[in-house]
């Protein structure tokens, strides 16, 4: 592969921002993306709406929250495999995502069949 690490990080952060506002409807304020040996790791801010904060404030709002979002993204797997394979060549092995209701950050994680980091420059 001839592009850089920084190159292939910045592509997958603009791809998932396209993802996110043409799937979700609503971007995020901040994505970063890291190549870490065999993942990719994605960190999403700013997801939440105001009111998905207000029903965070008590434990079942925050759960109804998490789990609406969640599948949402889960449901569009699909596509976001699709996006890394464009973007890097590889095949997604798994995927895992988790959403903090405190901070309004999403992590995502793309475990790949390969280590992607030292095929970069």
């Amino acid at each position: 592969m001839d592009k850089t690490r920084g190159t292939v990080e910045s592509e997958i952060s603009k791809a998932l921002t396209h993802w996110e506002k043409n799937y979700l409807g609503r971007g995020s304020v901040s994505v970063k993306s890291d190549i870490l040996r065999d993942m990719i790791i994605v960190v999403l801010q700013g997801i939440l709406t105001p009111a998905e904060y207000s029903v965070c404030e008590k434990k079942e709002g925050l759960l109804r929250v998490k789990d609406h979002r969640n599948s949402l993204v889960e449901s569009g797997i699909d596509e976001l495999k699709a996006i890394i394979r464009s973007i890097t060549n590889q095949e997604v092995l798994s995927f895992h995502t988790d959403i903090s209701t405190q901070t309004g950050e999403r992590i995502m994680l793309f475990k790949l069949y390969k280590d992607l980091q030292s095929e970069l420059s």
